[in-house]
C-alpha cells in the first residue's frame, strides 16, 4: 500500500477537473480526496502504488476537454497510517498560491445546445445554459479559488433542480459555477425608451433587426451593436451614428454552411471558426458574396464568427438573415460597455433597441480576431477564448514577478509569475482616458486572480510620453522596483522568439511606428536578437524618410508621397505631378506647395523608417486610399487591390549603406510605382509588384544580416505581417535562400503581444 500527494497546475479549475479525478480514483479503488487549493488542484491518494501510477497516467489522458495540465508533481508520503475509507471532494481552500489560473470563456457545448433546442428539456430556449465544458469563466470570476460564491453567479441562488445537478459528482454540471436555469438564473429584457413587455425578447429582437433597426445586445464579455447585412440603410445608419465611416464590420453567421455561401473557407479556417474559442476569422469573400458593400468596403475579405453563446444561437433561430453585423459597442478607442445603465445612456441615439440581461460582467473581454497567411494562423487580437491562458517562461525565470504594460494604442499587458506569463485581454487605446482607467482596473484584477502580491520589475515602452510609461513609473514607486523600458521592435522580436522557442535570430520588424533608440520613428527594421542575454542590434532598416507635418502623414498619406519623392523630380514637374493628388489634401493645391516648402525648410518634419507609411504612400500614389479613417486602412486596401493580380510586373529595389547599416531605398520603389502608372499598367499589377519589392528588399537585408552572424533563423513581426501577400513573399524568399522562417503562432504579430516581449526581456535582464 502507498500514499501520495499530487499538485496539479494549469487550467484545472472550473473545467470539471475534480469530478474527473473523483471518477478515475473510484474506478481504480483509490481512497483519498481532491480539492481546489488556491490556484492549484490538490489530490491525496491512498492505495496500491501501481494503481496510483495508473491514476496519474489516466488523468493526463482523460482530463476534461477544456483543461490543460502544465505541471503535475507527486510526493510519496509516509504510509504508516491511512486517513480515508473512501474518495471524497473537499471544500476549496485558498492556503496555497500557485501559478494556475481559470480557463477562458468558451463557446456553448453540443450538449447544452441540444438542451436549449429541445422543447421537452427544462432549459429549452434558455440563453444562459452552461456546464463544466462550456460558457463564461474569465468574465464572471471575481477571485480565486474559482467557486460560485466568488463569481457574478453568486447573485443567482440555485433552484432545487439546479442544486441537485450542482452537487452530483456524476453530473456534468457538478460545480459548474455558471449553472442556472430559467427559474434561478439571469433574465433578458428588451428596452426601447423603457423596458418593453414581451414574452420572448429574443424573438422580438430578431424581428426588430429584420425590420432594419440597430440593436445593442449585451453578451458574455461585453456588448455588441447588431444590424442586418443585406440592406444598405441599417449599415449606413450604424456607420453614421458610430462615426466609423469606412472601417469593416465583423459579422456573425449562424453556421458554417451559411458562411460558405458568401466566403471561401479553407480546412484550417473552418477548424478555427468551429473551435471552442470561436474567434472572428478574416475570410476571403467568394464570387457569390452578396452583403451590402458598406459592410466591408473596398476589401477582398471580411471578419466572420459563428455563434458562441446560447443567446446568439437563439437569435438566429428567429431569422432568415445569413448574418448580422456584430461589432463591439464602444466609441472608437474606448472600452466596451458592460453595465446596463451605461449601455442605455451611452448608446442612446446609436442603438434603436437594447437586449440586456442582469448578470454582471466582472471582466470585459472583446472578441478575438485571427486571419490566415496561407496555412499559417495569425492572431490580430488575442482575447476572448484565449485569455488568460499563460505562456510558459519557466526556462527564463521561475521566481521573478514582472508586470509589462505594453505600448500605447493596441495595448495588452502581461504578468509574469512563477514562470508563467499571463497576457491580458485586449485593452485598446490608452491615450483615451476611459481606456487608461480600464487598464489600471484590469491590472489589479489580473494580479488578484493570479495572486500576485509583489512586483520585482515593471516593463514598459521606450517612448517617454506614453501613458503606460508614466503608469510604469508610478507602479515602480508603489512597489519599490525598477522600471525597465524596452524598445518597441525589440519587444516585437522577443515575443516572436518566445512564441517559437528560439534563442537567436534575425527579425524583420515591420509596422506603423515605434519609438527608436535615436528618438526617431522606427517601423521597418532588421534586428539581430539574442535571448540568452536579451540584447539586440539594429543591422538594417528602410531608408529614413521625412514626414512633413509629422503624424499628419499617417492620416493624409499623400503628404508622405511628397516627402519621399520631392528630391527625385524636377521641381516644376513634381508640382504638376502632385496636383493630380490635390483631392487628397484638405486644402488642395495650396497645401501641396506649403508641404513642399515645409520640407525645404525642414520645419515640423520628423524622420521615419516606417513600413506602414511606405505602404500608405504607395496606396495614395495608386489612387487607392487618400485618407486614413481607421488603423491600417490604406495598406489593407492596397492588399485587396493587389489580391487578384497575376504578378507579371517587377519593380527594382536597391540596398544602400547608411550610418553603418543596410537600408532599402523606398523612394526608388515609389518612383517605380509612378513610372508604371504613367505607362498605363494595371493598378492591381502595380500594387502587387510594389508589395513584392518591399518584401524582397526587407528579406534581402535580413538574409545578409543572418549570413554575417551565422544565424539560421529569420522571423517576421509587426502589423505589416498581417498582410498575406507580403508575409508569403518574405517567407518564400527567405526559405528559397536556405533559411528557416518563423512567424507568430499563438501571439499577435501586431502590438497585442508587445507586453509578452517586454516581460520576457525584463525577466532575462533581472534574473
Amino acid at each position: 500500500m502507498a500514499k501520495a500527494r499530487i499538485l496539479v497546475q494549469g487550467i484545472v479549475q472550473g473545467v470539471g477537473f475534480r469530478p474527473t479525478v473523483y471518477r478515475l480514483a473510484k474506478e481504480l479503488q483509490l481512497n483519498g480526496y481532491v480539492r481546489n487549493l488556491g490556484n492549484v488542484v490538490e489530490i491525496g491518494l491512498e492505495g496500491g502504488k501501481k494503481q496510483i501510477k495508473n491514476f496519474v497516467d489516466d488523468l493526463q489522458e482523460k482530463k476534461p476537454p477544456i483543461s490543460k495540465i502544465s505541471s503535475l508533481e507527486i510526493e510519496w508520503l509516509n504510509n504508516d497510517h491511512y486517513e480515508y475509507s473512501d474518495f471524497i471532494i473537499l471544500k476549496s481552500s485558498s492556503n496555497f498560491s500557485g501559478s494556475s489560473v481559470i480557463p477562458p470563456d468558451v463557446a456553448i457545448c453540443k450538449a447544452c445546445l441540444s438542451e436549449i433546442n429541445n422543447p421537452k428539456n427544462s432549459r429549452y430556449s434558455y440563453p444562459f445554459t452552461a456546464c463544466t465544458d462550456c460558457g463564461p469563466r474569465f468574465t464572471v470570476i471575481e477571485s480565486v479559488p474559482y467557486d460560485r460564491e466568488r463569481t457574478s453567479m453568486e447573485d443567482f441562488p440555485l433552484c432545487s433542480n439546479c442544486q441537485v445537478e450542482y452537487t452530483d459528482v456524476e453530473n456534468r454540471r457538478y460545480h459548474a459555477e455558471a449553472t442556472c436555469c430559467e427559474e434561478c438564473g439571469p433574465e433578458l429584457f428588451l428596452y426601447h425608451q423603457k423596458k418593453l413587455v414581451c414574452s420572448n425578447p429574443i424573438k422580438e429582437a430578431a424581428r426588430l433587426l429584420d425590420e432594419g433597426n440597430i440593436l445593442a445586445m449585451k453578451g458574455i464579455g461585453g456588448t455588441h451593436l447588431v444590424c442586418k447585412v443585406t440592406e444598405e440603410k441599417p449599415v449606413l445608419n450604424l456607420r453614421k451614428r458610430l462615426k466609423r465611416f469606412n472601417q469593416p464590420f465583423a459579422c456573425m453567421s449562424p453556421d458554417i454552411d451559411t458562411v460558405r455561401g458568401f466566403a471561401s473557407i479553407t480546412p484550417e479556417e473552418e477548424s478555427v471558426l468551429t473551435s471552442r474559442q470561436r474567434p472572428i476569422v478574416v475570410l476571403k469573400k467568394n464570387e457569390n458574396y452578396f452583403f451590402n458593400p458598406s459592410v466591408a468596403p473596398d476589401l477582398h475579405n471580411i471578419g466572420i464568427m459563428l455563434p458562441y453563446s446560447g443567446l446568439h444561437h437563439l437569435l438566429f433561430k428567429y431569422t432568415n438573415e445569413p448574418a448580422y453585423i456584430m461589432t463591439s459597442a464602444n466609441m472608437p478607442g474606448e472600452p466596451m460597455l458592460i453595465h446596463n445603465e451605461e449601455i442605455l445612456k451611452n448608446l442612446k441615439g446609436i442603438a434603436d433597441y437594447f437586449l440586456l440581461h442582469n448578470r454582471r460582467i466582472v471582466n470585459r473581454c472583446d472578441d478575438s480576431v485571427v486571419r490566415f497567411r496561407g496555412s499559417d494562423l495569425a492572431f490580430i487580437r488575442r482575447s476572448r477564448g484565449y485569455v488568460p491562458e499563460p505562456y510558459d517562461l519557466s526556462h527564463i525565470s521561475k521566481d521573478l514577478n514582472v508586470l509589462a504594460l505594453g505600448p500605447e494604442i493596441d495595448v495588452t499587458f502581461s504578468i509574469l509569475k512563477s514562470g508563467n506569463c499571463y497576457p491580458s485581454q485586449h485593452i485598446g487605446d490608452t491615450s483615451k482616458f476611459a481606456t487608461f482607467q480600464y487598464l489600471q482596473e484590469a491590472v489589479k484584477y489580473l494580479m488578484n486572480i493570479t495572486q500576485t502580491d509583489t512586483i520585482d520589475v515593471v516593463a514598459c515602452d521606450l517612448h517617454p510620453q506614453f501613458f503606460t510609461t508614466q503608469m510604469a513609473k508610478k507602479i515602480s514607486k508603489n512597489y519599490s522596483c525598477p522600471v525597465f523600458p524596452v524598445q518597441h521592435h525589440h519587444a516585437h522580436a522577443a515575443a516572436l522568439a518566445i512564441d517559437n522557442e528560439e534563442m537567436e535570430m534575425v527579425c524583420i520588424a515591420a509596422d506603423g511606428v515605434g519609438y527608436g533608440e535615436d528618438g526617431a520613428a522606427w517601423g521597418g527594421e532588421i534586428l539581430y536578437i539574442n535571448m540568452e542575454n536579451g540584447d539586440y542590434e539594429r543591422t538594417g532598416s528602410l531608408l529614413p524618410q521625412k514626414m512633413a507635418g509629422g503624424d499628419l502623414c499617417s492620416k493624409y498619406p499623400a503628404r508622405m508621397l511628397i516627402s519621399m519623392l520631392q528630391d527625385h523630380y524636377d521641381p516644376n514637374k513634381f508640382i504638376q505631378l502632385m496636383e493630380n493628388y490635390q483631392d487628397y489634401f484638405p486644402h488642395g493645391k495650396k497645401e501641396i506647395k506649403m508641404t513642399m516648402h515645409q520640407l525645404e525648410r525642414n520645419f515640423n518634419v520628423n524622420m521615419t523608417t516606417s513600413t506602414g507609411r511606405v505602404l500608405d504612400a504607395i496606396s495614395a500614389a495608386l489612387n487607392i486610399c487618400g485618407e486614413r479613417s481607421y488603423e491600417g486602412e490604406c495598406a489593407m486596401k492596397l492588399e485587396s487591390v493587389a489580391y487578384k493580380a497575376s504578378g507579371k510586373l517587377q519593380i527594382p529595389f536597391e540596398i544602400k549603406k547608411y550610418k553603418n547599416r543596410q537600408v532599402l531605398d523606398t523612394s526608388l520603389i515609389l518612383k517605380g510605382v509612378l513610372d508604371l502608372k504613367e505607362k498605363g499598367e494595371k493598378i492591381s499589377e502595380i500594387a502587387y509588384a510594389a508589395q513584392k519589392s518591399v518584401s524582397e528588399g526587407l528579406a534581402t537585408m535580413a538574409i545578409k544580416s543572418a549570413e554575417e552572424r551565422n544565424v539560421e533563423v529569420i522571423g517576421g513581426s509587426g502589423g505589416v505581417f498581417y498582410n498575406e501577400a507580403i508575409s508569403l513573399a518574405i517567407k518564400d524568399f527567405v526559405e528559397n535562400n536556405g533559411f528557416k522562417f518563423i512567424q507568430h503562432k499563438n501571439s499577435c504579430a501586431g502590438d497585442g503581444s508587445v507586453s509578452l516581449g517586454q516581460a520576457s526581456l525584463a525577466a532575462i535582464k533581472y534574473k
